[in-house]
């Protein structure tokens, strides 16, 4: 089996239960002003858990969310892991849909090219290791995400997500986007904030496409005792539980997205590390 790098866990989520209120489409963002030190303590925590990839805290920080301002407060967002982590550490630049990505219906598609680039652009501008396009599950605004994060000549991700319960993207949706996207020059594709317990049919739709492939879904409903308020040892357990599937289908990444915490990194080091 090949060598499978820890990615970390959510960070919005986590924030929230360490006492931060977010709301708005700034959403996590509001950390960067707010509580830096509390953003910084998060990525600390992750990487004592164990995760060696960590994506900074930019999911947010857009034009259409922050205005003049969000360049800065990207640049901000990157420089709190930066100083935080130890340097061996890879960091991620965060980049998602321009809009909700719960709701792609809204998505402008190959109309939010220039604000991608712009973002891709500063990204990379800001010292990203790479580029992470997360959270997609509109076809034309992926694909134009992934273009124009590998046109900056950092190495790219996509990760596309069928919705937290699978009704966005069917198995052989995702697949087909991806392997759409696999002409686009990114070196990897994933799958994100999917119940954990719903993401084995998606992970074997991509396991088949030339590209290295990973996955860090979220935590499920809160009755299926995974993540959210079930942050014990016995929960983490479960997730990793689940991502043996994964790993065994082939993903050399797996973490955690909403709902997870860094004792799920940890548990995911401990079995894959």
């Amino acid at each position: 089996m090949a060598k499978v790098q820890i990615l970390d866990g959510a960070i919005g989520t986590e924030l929230i239960a360490r006492g931060l209120s977010l709301d708005g489409a700034q959403w996590s963002a509001h950390a960067i002003e707010r509580a830096p030190e509390l953003l910084a303590e998060v990525h600390r925590d992750y990487a004592k858990a164990g995760a060696t990839l960590h994506t900074a805290n930019t999911f947010r920080t857009q034009p259409r969310a922050f205005g003049a301002g969000w360049r800065e407060l990207l640049v901000s967002a990157v420089r709190v892991p930066r100083q935080a982590l130890p340097s061996a550490c890879t960091v991620l630049g965060s980049m998602a849909p321009v809009e909700d990505c719960y709701r792609p219906d809204r998505s402008p598609g190959e109309g939010a090219r220039a604000e991608h680039r712009q973002i891709a652009t500063a990204l990379a501008e800001a010292g990203c290791d790479a580029i992470l396009c997360e959270t997609f599950a509109h076809e034309a605004e992926a694909l134009v995400a992934a273009e124009e994060a590998v046109r900056t000549g950092r190495p790219a991700w996509l990760s596309l997500t069928p919705g937290p319960f699978g009704d966005l993207l069917s198995p052989p949706e995702l697949a087909r986007i991806a392997g759409r996207a696999s002409s686009t020059g990114i070196g990897r594709i994933l799958v994100n904030c999917v119940a954990a317990s719903r993401a084995q049919p998606y992970v074997e739709a991509i396991a088949d496409l030339a590209l290295p492939f990973g996955v860090y879904a979220n935590a499920g409903g809160k009755e299926e005792g995974l993540g959210w308020e079930a942050t014990d040892v016995r929960a983490a357990e479960a997730y990793a539980n689940l991502a043996e599937s994964w790993v065994g289908a082939g993903a050399s990444v797996v973490g955690g997205c909403c709902g997870t915490s860094p004792l799920h990194i940890a548990a995911l080091r401990t079995r894959f590390g």
